[in-house]
């Protein structure tokens, strides 16, 4: 038996749920996490607006479960449309459906079961936000559906695609407690969740050898070349650090002591932007979301980010130690300048 067909049988022999929880992706939850910028950045402001702490907190809780769940079902739905090509691929033939774990029909039972979930979190949300909640899921579930189905064989198309789906996430955050995301915040978010999948194609294109053996993984890589990728994840990965560093100026006045200390935060996010392209290009990862848990470096780079990021914004909320006043009164808008 050769070792890769040792590999697929060590997966299969993993126990049922084992397999059903990898085919929900619970890793990838982690961008869930883009349902509570809104909201965590907009603390100061809640507050001020006499929102009880603790009920933005469990209104985002839910809003991000909700996304985080709908999410695992439309990774079924996908990995179901992408069995056979799955398992041309390196790592994701180790897959549950592309290994032959999970059966399609299962599949398919489970991933309705987790948009059913889903949808149930929602009633954890007040009632004058679950509408508007409700409608950014029922597009962020049908932005991944049609990209399923067709727009991830559409250069270009297929990025803009992935990356909506991150702008839904952070809309829907702000809707469901209130207050209205800032042009910045749509911005950093749009361009970063770019240069994160652009990473991701040029990754495969490193990892897998040839443009040619990573279209047999991904049929739209035969559109992109190495040349366009390279160019494309450094144009996107300077917009973000240029756009956050505009966020970042333009709050000056409210973290000022001294200096506004919220530029510290350019520091960690440089860095890990940088590190990411360079082990992209050595070749060493094909996901530059995978980075943030297996390269000890970008682990740092982004706990120091979060860090930071909680300090300054908490220390706002509940001290006012920074310079600086926030008007109160009319929409709340996230990082109004």
């Amino acid at each position: 038996m050769s070792s890769e067909s040792a590999s697929i049988s060590e997966v299969r022999r993993r126990p049922a749920w084992v397999q059903l929880l990898r085919l929900a992706r619970p890793q990838q939850w982690l961008k869930s996490g883009f349902v509570v910028v809104g909201p965590f950045y907009a603390m100061q402001d809640t507050r001020v607006e006499g929102a009880a702490f603790w009920d933005v907190v469990w209104v985002a809780f839910w809003a991000a479960a909700a996304f985080s769940l709908a999410s695992s079902g439309c990774y079924v739905f996908n990995d179901l449309a992408d069995m056979e090509r799955d398992r041309a691929h390196p790592r994701k033939r180790h897959r549950p459906l592309a290994s032959g774990a999970v059966s399609p029909g299962a599949a398919k039972v489970f991933g309705m079961t987790l948009f059913l979930a889903g949808g149930l979190c929602l009633l954890g949300l007040p009632q004058e936000v679950l509408g508007w909640v409700g409608l950014l899921l029922a597009l962020h579930v049908g932005n991944v559906l049609v990209y399923s189905a067709g727009l991830k064989r559409v250069v270009i198309i297929d990025v803009m695609s992935l990356s909506m789906g991150f702008v839904l996430r952070v809309m829907a955050g702000c809707a469901a407690v209130g207050i209205g995301p800032s042009t910045w915040l749509l911005n950093v978010t749009f361009f970063l969740s770019m240069f994160l999948a652009f990473g991701k194609r040029l990754g495969e294109r490193r990892t897998m050898g040839s443009g040619e053996d990573a279209a047999r993984a991904r049929s739209v890589q035969l559109d992109y070349s190495d040349e366009l990728l390279r160019m494309v994840v450094v144009v996107t990965g300077v917009a973000t650090l240029v756009t956050y560093a505009g966020y970042v100026q333009g709050r000056a006045e409210d973290y000022h002591l001294g200096f506004n200390l919220l530029w510290l935060t350019v520091l960690p996010a440089t860095y890990g932007l940088i590190r990411c392209i360079t082990l992209l290009e050595r070749g060493d990862f094909d996901d530059p979301t995978e980075l943030a848990v297996h390269d000890p470096a970008c682990r740092v780079a982004a706990a120091l980010f979060v860090a930071m990021s909680l300090a300054l914004v908490g220390l706002r909320a509940w001290t006012g130690v920074f310079g600086g006043e926030i008007g109160v009164g009319g929409t709340l808008t996230i990082g109004s300048m």
